[in-house]
C-alpha cells in the first residue's frame, strides 16, 4: 500500500473511533444493579430482558431510580404498557428530605396508553404539565402504539429538552428548573380495577459524552405562541402565513427569558425579571417610586404608583404576559393608548368579586374582554394561579387570547368599529383605537396584581 494512503486510512479510522458515539447501558438485562426503589411499594422485576413494574393498590407512585445523577445526556429506551396503567420515565429528577419528605419530583416523560400524551413532559409533584402533545403538538399523538413496544429518545442539553416516540418528534421544551438529577421508572398509583397491570422497559442506554455533537439537528422549530396565534412570520422578513405550521412547536417555560426559537423569531423581552428597565410612567420619563416593585422575577403592582408604559412603540405584534390576581383585583393591559393613557384594554379582573364584572354590556368588562366594548368568550381562568394573556395585532385585525383560548376577535379602523366605540365610554375620544402604533401599558387600578414573562414579537 502507498505510504500516504496508509497514513490517510489510519487517520480516517482514528477519526471514526474518536467521533463514534459512546453509549452506557443503564440496565444490564439481568438484575436491578445500579437502581434503587423510592416512595412506593409497587414491585419491579426483571423478566425476559426487561424491567417490569407491577401495579399494586394501597401505595403512592413508586419509582425505580438510578443511583447516579445525569445532567446533559441523550437517553434511549423501549417501553410497553398495559391499558389502564399510567406511567412515565423521570429524568433530571430528585428525592430530597427537604422537599415533601423525599417525594420524587422533576421532569417526566409521560407514558399513558389511554390518553394522547405519551412523549409529553410533565413536572412531577411540582408544576404539572409543561408540554402536552394533544394541545401543543397534535400530529405527535399518533406516535405511540398501544399494546406494542415503543422506542423513546430524550435529549437534554442545557435548557433544551426534546423527546421522540418511535422517531416522531414530540416535546420541544426550553426550561431551567433542573440541570441534573436521576433517571427513574414510574409505576403510578392505581385503583383496584388496575391492580396487577404492568409496564416494562428494555434497552435502556445513555450518552453523556459530546452530547451537543449527537443531538438531533432541528431546522423547523417555531414558537408555540406563533402557532397558536396562526400568524407565522419567517425569520427576517414580514411574510404572514396562516393555517397549520410546518414546524415543530417550541415552548419556553423558563422565567423571563428568550429561548433560541424566540430569538430566531425576533421576540423582545419586555421585563428582564430584575429591573424595571424599558418602563416608565405615562406622565413622566421615570419609573414610579411607589406602587410597583420587582422581586424574585415578578413585576408587582400594589396601588398608588399609577400606570406604567413601555418606552418602545409597536405596530404589528404578538404580546404575551403571565399574570396573577389577588382577591377582588382589577387591572388591565392596554394598547393603542393616547396621550392620556386611554386605549384598548385586555381586562384583568376577579369576575366573581369585583363589581365591574356586572357592569357594562353583556359582560364586556369581564376578564379577557376588550374592556367596555366586546365581551370575552368562554375560557378557563385560574383564579388562584398564573394566567397567560395574549394580544395579537395584525394591521386592523386584533385578537385576545386567554390561557390558549381565543376569547375576542375584532377589526378596527372601520365603520363597524367606530360605531361600537360610539356606544361605549370612549365615545368622546377622537379616533379611539385606530392609531398606527402603540406602547404597551400595564394598569394600576389600586389592587395587587403580579406579572411575569412579558414578551412581544413585532413583525
Amino acid at each position: 500500500m502507498n505510504v500516504k494512503l496508509y497514513f490517510f486510512a489510519a487517520l480516517m479510522l482514528l477519526a471514526g473511533a474518536v467521533s463514534a458515539q459512546e453509549w452506557t447501558p443503564l440496565f444490564n438485562g439481568k438484575n436491578l444493579k445500579g437502581w434503587k426503589k423510592l416512595n412506593g411499594t409497587a414491585e419491579f422485576v426483571v423478566k425476559d430482558g426487561a424491567i417490569t413494574g407491577i401495579s399494586a393498590t394501597g401505595t403512592p407512585n413508586t419509582f425505580l431510580a438510578t443511583e447516579k445523577d445525569y445532567g446533559d445526556f441523550i437517553l434511549e429506551f423501549e417501553f410497553k404498557v398495559d391499558k389502564g396503567l399510567n406511567s412515565g420515565v423521570q429524568f433530571r429528577s430528585k428525592s430530597l428530605k427537604s422537599y415533601d419528605n423525599g417525594r420524587v419530583h422533576g421532569y417526566q416523560f409521560e407514558i399513558d396508553p389511554d390518553s394522547p400524551t405519551s412523549g409529553s413532559v410533565y413536572d412531577e409533584a411540582r408544576r404539572g404539565w409543561l408540554y402536552q402533545l394533544n394541545i401543543i403538538n397534535p400530529p405527535a399523538q399518533r406516535a405511540f402504539k398501544s399494546g406494542e413496544w415503543n422506542s423513546a429518545r430524550i435529549e437534554c442539553l442545557g435548557n433544551m429538552i426534546r423527546t421522540w416516540v418511535n422517531d416522531i418528534p414530540c416535546t420541544n421544551l426550553w426550561d431551567d428548573a433542573d440541570a441534573k438529577g436521576f433517571v427513574a421508572l414510574q409505576v403510578h398509583q392505581i385503583g383496584p380495577e388496575n391492580a396487577g397491570k404492568t409496564v416494562a422497559w428494555r434497552n435502556i442506554r445513555i450518552c453523556t459524552k459530546d452530547v451537543a455533537t449527537y443531538c438531533t439537528p432541528v431546522n423547523n422549530e417555531g414558537t408555540y405562541i406563533s402557532f397558536l396565534s396562526q400568524i407565522h412570520i419567517k425569520a427576517g422578513d414580514s411574510e404572514k402565513n396562516t393555517g397549520n405550521p410546518p414546524f415543530w412547536p417550541s415552548v419556553n417555560t423558563a422565567l423571563n427569558s428568550l429561548s433560541p426559537a424566540e430569538t430566531k423569531e425576533h421576540w423582545i423581552l419586555l421585563f428582564d425579571g430584575k429591573t424595571a428597565a424599558g418602563w416608565h410612567s405615562p406622565k413622566q420619563n421615570s419609573f414610579p417610586e411607589k406602587g410597583w416593585s420587582v422581586d424574585e422575577g415578578i413585576l408587582k403592582v400594589s396601588g398608588g404608583g399609577g400606570d406604567i408604559i413601555t418606552e418602545q412603540k409597536f405596530k404589528n405584534f404578538i404580546l404575551i404576559a403571565d399574570f396573577k390576581i389577588t382577591e377582588g383585583a382589577n387591572s388591565g393591559i392596554k394598547y393603542f393608548v393616547n396621550s392620556n393613557a386611554l386605549g384598548c384594554e385586555f381586562q384583568i379582573l376577579d369576575d366573581a368579586k369585583h363589581p365591574d364584572a356586572k357592569q357594562g354590556v353583556k359582560g364586556n368588562r369581564t376578564v379577557g374582554s376588550l374592556y367596555d366594548l366586546i365581551p370575552a368568550g368562554p375560557n378557563k381562568f385560574d383564579i388562584n394561579g398564573y394566567n397567560t394573556a395574549m394580544i395579537v395585532v395584525c394591521d386592523s385585525h386584533v385578537e385576545h387570547w386567554l390561557n390558549g383560548t381565543k376569547v375576542v376577535e375584532y377589526e378596527r379602523n372601520c365603520q363597524m368599529w367606530n360605531a361600537l366605540v360610539a356606544y361605549s365610554k370612549y365615545k368622546d375620544i377622537p379616533n379611539f383605537g385606530n392609531a398606527d402604533e402603540t406602547p404597551i401599558l400595564l394598569q394600576d387600578h389600586g389592587d395587587t396584581v403580579y406579572f411575569k414573562n412579558l414578551k412581544i414579537r413585532p413583525f
